[in-house]
């Protein structure tokens, strides 16, 4: 007979060397120490770890008025940087940094090269920032180069504002209407460049329009080169946002505004424009594709501007241009 529990130790040891045993497991005699513990947290949340580490000062690099790491201009030329809790964007230039002062836009950081020539207009944009109690920054040059982009001219000078609050455009229609004005908008459609949308912005501006409205899909909006390209008249000409812009214009169609679109073939020479003394919006299609179909349908009038037939065609915001000059012209003369 057997005896019980007689395995030696070299027995156990050639048996563990032999088929293998089958594990057996707590039966839960452990769950009880697991009981009330979070799950492990992310390295980049432990402080101690060394991805945490690199998290932390990446965020007092971007509190600090930084750029996050790997952020670029998008394919729009927009200098937009997203910051912890909401986005923000460089606006470069004096003239553009003064007029948005001047118009009282919330900027945040002022940013001043050293060591970077005076003149009036930077005097006026520091004597603001002071009356206003906003930072101003002394950086180096490579540094105010990086926060403006690649192809931004700086001139020396930089603020840091919120991202643009855009307008409801029957909110801008009503508010014009309301004063006893004749509207007179600018809308774009299919236009990607910024730096047409702030020739626009401009001219809208120089001959007496009320705003702008672009597109939400397809188009591009109020960046910080269309800010310099408007030489600061974005801080005066407000520009409202469409969700859908034939539904927008067939809005504005309803509430009386003509809707004049601006095209190479169209049918309605612009000298001596009939509906210029009117309320007008006047659509504005890209370079390359125009006017778009939808577009084309709803417009009252397409309206075309006389070239040389050397030249194919106009730049948008040269054509915006020479049309809202010549709306100016007939009203005053009318």
């Amino acid at each position: 007979m057997k005896k019980v529990g007689g395995n030696s130790r070299a027995g156990a040891v050639r048996k563990s060397r032999g088929t293998k045993q089958k594990q057996v497991g707590s039966g839960g005699q452990g769950a009880q120490a697991l009981e009330g513990r979070k799950p492990t947290p992310k390295a980049e949340d432990r402080p101690y770890h060394p991805a945490g580490k690199r998290k932390a000062a990446e965020e007092r690099r971007v509190a600090a008025g930084g750029q996050p790491r790997g952020s670029r201009p998008d394919n729009r030329g927009t200098q937009r940087t997203k910051s912890k809790n909401d986005e923000f964007e460089i606006v470069t230039g004096r003239n553009s940094v003064v007029e948005a002062l001047r118009a009282k836009i919330p900027a945040t950081t002022l940013y001043v090269a050293a060591r970077v020539e005076m003149d009036e207009r930077m005097r006026e944009i520091i004597s603001i920032a002071n009356h206003r109690d906003i930072p101003i920054l002394e950086v180096m040059r490579p540094e105010l180069d990086r926060l403006a982009g690649r192809d931004a001219v700086h001139q020396g000078v930089a603020i840091k504002v919120p991202a643009y609050e855009y307008a409801h455009p029957i909110d801008l229609l009503e508010t014009v209407v309301s004063r006893g004005q004749t509207p007179l908008f600018v809308a774009l459609d299919g236009i990607t460049d910024p730096r047409n949308l702030g020739a626009i912005i401009r001219s809208t501006a120089a001959f007496g329009g009320q705003g702008v409205i672009v597109p939400q899909r397809r188009s591009v909006g109020l960046t910080a080169s269309a800010w310099k390209t408007s030489a600061g008249a974005a801080a005066r000409t407000p520009v409202a946002m469409a969700a859908n812009l034939t539904q927008t214009l067939k809005a504005f169609k309803d509430a009386g505004v003509f809707v004049l679109g601006l095209d190479g073939g169209g049918d309605v020479s612009l000298p001596g424009l009939e509906l210029a003394d009117r309320p007008v919006v006047v659509v504005v299609g890209s370079e390359g594709k125009g006017l778009s179909r939808l577009v084309t349908e709803t417009c009252d009038a397409v309206v075309s501007i006389p070239i040389s037939s050397a030249t194919e065609s106009l730049n948008a915001g040269i054509a915006a241009s020479v049309t809202l000059y010549e709306i100016a012209r007939l009203r005053a003369e009318r």
